[in-house]
């Protein structure tokens, strides 16, 4: 079992005043409570994948997340930890990065992108036997907050494209030339997915997504 499982103490300030993917969160019923380093960790265990269900959709730290780049979920990391990954079976390892949470299954420690299990050669299996090692950090990131951009706030999701072009041209004439909308096919169904933008840092995001939620219930984050 990896360190650091112990439950951290609430910072100066309360859980408030750190980024939402390091505060304390409960799914079924257990509250996992994520570290503030990943410094030294380690840990062995059953890792899994997840892909196509997925692909596309916004992480936990809101980044969509694509199958064939080399990211991962952790239950309790820092967002945006670089992991050594080495499957015991085979001798085989691969460099992540986490950028979401889970697996949320009993006994599992980690779950890898396609691209990340198919380099450790488990994307046929399933599942297999690993060790966790952190290796460091996103290069030229001192902190989660320092990602580089660009970032967008979704603030809409439509099945018909005409009324994506009217809320994009309206987001547009309210001083966020940089908007987009993007589109996505879910279960044979085409949406157009309208994103205020752009931000330069993640800030800027998140500084603007609070104000835009005035207007657009339910805006979030994210990045590419």
């Amino acid at each position: 079992m990896g360190c650091g499982t112990k439950k951290p103490s609430p910072p100066p300030g309360g859980w408030g005043s750190v980024p939402p993917t390091q505060r304390p969160y409960t799914i079924k019923g257990k509250t996992y409570h994520p570290i503030p380093t990943a410094d030294g960790y380690f840990e062995e265990g059953v890792a899994s994948w997840y892909g196509e269900d997925f692909h596309g959709n916004p992480t936990s730290c809101g980044e969509i997340y694509d199958m064939h780049k080399l990211t991962a979920a952790h239950k309790i990391l820092p967002m945006h930890t670089k992991l050594k990954v080495t499957n015991l079976e085979n001798g085989k390892t691969v460099e992540v990065r986490v950028n979401d949470r889970g697996p949320f299954v009993a006994g599992r420690v980690i779950d890898m992108s396609y691209a990340g299990a198919k380099a450790l050669d488990m994307h046929v299996k399933g599942t297999t036997r690993v060790r966790l090692e952190s290796v460091g950090s996103i290069p030229g990131a001192a902190s989660a907050r320092e990602l580089p951009g660009p970032f967008y706030v979704q603030i809409g999701a439509f099945v018909h494209q005409g009324n994506a072009e009217r809320l994009v041209a309206t987001i547009r004439r309210a001083g966020y030339p940089g908007s987009r909308i993007h589109f996505k096919e879910v279960g044979g169904e085409r949406f157009y997915r309208v994103h205020a933008g752009t931000f330069a840092t993640l800030d800027e995001a998140e500084a603007a997504r609070a104000k835009l939620a005035r207007d657009y219930r339910g805006a979030f984050v994210i990045g590419e």
